[in-house]
């Protein structure tokens, strides 16, 4: 299975922009943009970072969401036209089938340290989808439909977040359900969405 590799810190640093991949790493002192926010390479810190071109602003935008997501191009690219072919407006179409994927819920719901650890737990059969264990973290979950960990020993809970107001999660009873499909006033991320669009447009 497709998988995004290297190191994440560099990541952020390369795009400017603290994308949370490492989960309560990227929350203390160790965080690499916190040490160090400035371009990686040796002479990152010496260096401005020059204007971007419109099309350098868009591939920009375009790559923070790919990271934050942990989507790989081809998938991303799928994901875009289908929000393109949609009715409505592509960007809120588009935001809507990120947020929808399983493991992002899982993440979002604070069932898991980050997504990556999210895919990871998914990939290792913890969640069900309506009583069905699905496998696959791309999996689009749908209003109205509950997620349940099969091992709770597994999951890790994690603190200090806000749970989305289209998500509601029970640790008690442990279930996580999805109560509307997301909407482009819940955006909360780094990224400007219609650049991406606007990318994917030219």
């Amino acid at each position: 299975m497709a998988r995004i590799i290297g190191p994440k810190c560099r990541i952020c640093r390369q795009l400017g922009v603290k994308l949370n991949l490492k989960g309560t790493r990227c929350d203390s002192e160790k965080c690499a943009m916190t040490k160090r926010p400035y371009s990686p390479g040796q002479h990152g810190n010496s260096r401005r970072r020059s204007r971007a071109s419109e099309y350098g602003d868009q591939l920009r935008e375009k790559q923070k969401a790919k990271n934050i997501y942990g989507v790989l191009e081809h998938q991303f690219k799928n994901y875009v036209t289908s929000a393109l072919k949609m009715e409505g407006v592509s960007g809120e179409n588009l935001f809507r089938l990120l947020e929808s994927r399983l493991d992002n819920l899982v993440y979002r719901s604070g069932f898991s340290l980050s997504r990556p650890q999210a895919r990871q737990l998914i990939r290792a059969g913890v969640f069900t989808v309506n009583d069905k264990k699905v496998l696959s973290p791309s999996y689009r979950v749908k209003a109205g439909d509950i997620l349940k960990p099969v091992d709770f020993s597994k999951v890790h809970l994690r603190e200090g977040f806000v749970l989305p107001e289209w998500i509601s999660a029970n640790v008690k009873e442990r279930y996580i359900k999805m109560e509307r499909d997301p909407v482009l006033e819940d955006f909360g991320e780094s990224f400007e969405i219609q650049q991406i669009i606007d990318f994917y447009s030219r």
